[in-house]
């Protein structure tokens, strides 16, 4: 049996053969899964590249604008960042994107880096990568894939640092696992990222299962202005929970890291699990008035929307409305 190089901070790997054998073929021939369309509406805007292309300066505030699933252009400081760039129309050759990505390669502007938070193909994909050409951070074990690719790579371990010009950029943990073959579980390490610039934080979990680290995200990084968290591929629970979490579960993860605002994601992009593909934000809704939460923190964007905080002037979405509609 292969030992594996990395676990998540409780000691736990990734499900048993076994496991994997139930959920992909003996619960599927038994009808014991949920069926659901592999297609649905999901909102989208077209963003405006040329604003974008601004981003802003330090004193100016933070723009985070959604390009669908896990991948985000994270804007302050003057610089522009992309986590997880996934903006093909297909991944691993397979599985079709439900709605298309916020913006091309060709319509970003000039990325000064990008954070990749584990090698899942739908969060590390090497085609996006070798189009945008900026230099890469990942996890540790990451960096021979990435250069064999020819990127300029650099590995971090959980609570690494590492400045990309007037930012700074920690490799956090998650609860998750790794694999891009047939044998190399969890060679690499997964986490998430808290990027910080001009006196201000924001927190990208990457995949991740409810787990302890929250509390400790949030102590070690306080007064984060957003986080941006998983809501979809939960279904079916028992299989899904030690790797991804729920709406429920984010929102409790939310008020552990004690952040600002909650940016929804991992959802309607991609048909990966057996829940409907727009299930996830009706239940994040939910949920967030069942706990009598402000709506004004919760922000549902649709894919090319972006969410901008002014130096001194609040919060405000674009084209946030479509997404709640």
């Amino acid at each position: 049996m292969k030992t594996l190089r990395y676990r998540n901070m409780d000691g736990t790997g990734p499900h048993s053969s076994a496991d994997v054998f139930r959920w992909a073929v003996v619960d599927r021939l038994s009808g014991r899964r949920r069926n659901a369309p592999a297609r649905s509406p999901v909102a989208s805007v077209v963003p405006d590249s040329g604003l974008l292309a601004r981003p802003p300066a330090r004193g100016e505030g933070t723009r985070l604008t959604w390009l669908g699933h896990a991948s985000w252009l994270v804007q302050l400081a003057g610089l522009s960042l992309l986590i997880d760039p996934v903006l093909g129309e297909r991944i691993s050759g397979l599985i079709r994107r439900n709605v298309a990505p916020g913006l091309r390669v060709d319509q970003l502007p000039r990325i000064d880096g990008c954070l990749v938070t584990h090698n899942h193909r739908d969060h590390l994909d090497l085609p996006t990568l070798k189009r945008v050409g900026a230099p890469v951070w990942a996890g540790e074990g990451t960096a021979p894939l990435l250069r064999k690719a020819g990127l300029e790579a650099h590995e971090l371990a959980w609570w690494e640092s590492a400045p990309i010009g007037l930012l700074t950029v920690h490799f956090v943990p998650s609860q998750h696992w790794s694999r891009r073959g047939l044998f190399d579980t969890n060679d690499m390490l997964w986490g998430g990222f808290v990027v910080e610039g001009d006196g201000r934080r924001v927190y990208h979990s990457g995949d991740t299962a409810y787990f302890d680290g929250f509390k400790e995200i949030g102590r070690r990084f306080p007064g984060l202005l957003a986080a941006m968290l998983p809501i979809g591929a939960y279904e079916p629970p028992w299989f899904m929970e030690t790797m991804h979490m729920n709406p429920e579960q984010a929102t409790q993860a939310f008020l552990e890291l004690d952040a600002q605002d909650f940016l929804a994601m991992h959802w309607g992009t991609f048909k990966l699990t057996d829940e409907p593909l727009d299930e996830p934000p009706r239940r994040l809704k939910a949920e967030w008035e069942r706990r009598g939460l402000a709506p004004s923190r919760l922000h549902l964007l649709p894919v090319g929307g972006s969410w901008l905080t002014p130096a001194a002037e609040g919060k405000s979405d674009v084209g946030v409305g479509a997404a709640n509609t």
